[in-house]
C-alpha cells in the first residue's frame, strides 16, 4: 500500500453496542465526514482489508459506524486499533487556493529569495491558523497564512514559496 495513494482518515478505537458497530477516532474536519467515504481500507501491520460503511453517526463526542460483514461485538473488537485509509480519488476536488494536507506533505519549501528551507514534513492545527513543519538543516514551524507567509503553492512543481527569514 503506497502512502502517496492512500490518505489516513482515522482509526477504529473501540466497539459500540452488541451488533458489530465500531467507535472511530476520525482525523477529518468535521470529524463525522469520515462517514461519507466508503469503502475504507483498513490496515494493521502488514494486513489490510477493505470494508464498506453501511451506516454511521455522531454519538456524543464520538463517531460510530456499522461496517459490512461485521455483525457482532466480537467481530467489531477484532478491528480495534486498525488504521482507516481512503484513496486520493475519494476526496472531493479542492477549490482553487485550497489544499489537502496530504498534498502539501513532501513539497519543497523555499523563500522568496530562493533559499531552500527543506521539505514539508507535517502540518499542525493550532486554533489560530495551521502551521507547516519544515524539515531541512533544522526544523522550522511556519504559519500557513496564504498571501502573508505563504506566497505560492505549486503542486505541479512540488514547491511552496514562503516569505520567511531563513535565520528564524
Amino acid at each position: 500500500m503506497s502512502e502517496q495513494q492512500h490518505i489516513s482518515v482515522g482509526k477504529i478505537s473501540g466497539v459500540f453496542g452488541i451488533k458489530g458497530w465500531v467507535k472511530v477516532f476520525s482525523f477529518t474536519d468535521p470529524r463525522e465526514n469520515i462517514l461519507t467515504y466508503s469503502p475504507w481500507l483498513l490496515k494493521k501491520g502488514d494486513e489490510t482489508k477493505t470494508v464498506n460503511v453501511v451506516d454511521g453517526q455522531l454519538q456524543g463526542k464520538t463517531i460510530v459506524a456499522q461496517l459490512t460483514d461485521v455483525n457482532d461485538r466480537d467481530q467489531a473488537a477484532s478491528l480495534m486499533g486498525w488504521d482507516i485509509f481512503i484513496t486520493q480519488d475519494q476526496l472531493p476536488k479542492a477549490a482553487k487556493g485550497e489544499y489537502y494536507w496530504s498534498d502539501l506533505i513532501g513539497l519543497n519549501v523555499e523563500t522568496i529569495d530562493g533559499v531552500q528551507l527543506g521539505v514539508v514534513d507535517s502540518l499542525l492545527e493550532t486554533g489560530a491558523n495551521d502551521v507547516i513543519i519544515v524539515q531541512g538543516e533544522r526544523e522550522r514551524v511556519i504559519p500557513f497564512l496564504q498571501g502573508q507567509t505563504i506566497i505560492n503553492v505549486d503542486l505541479d512543481a512540488g514547491k511552496i514559496v514562503v516569505d520567511w527569514d531563513p535565520e528564524f
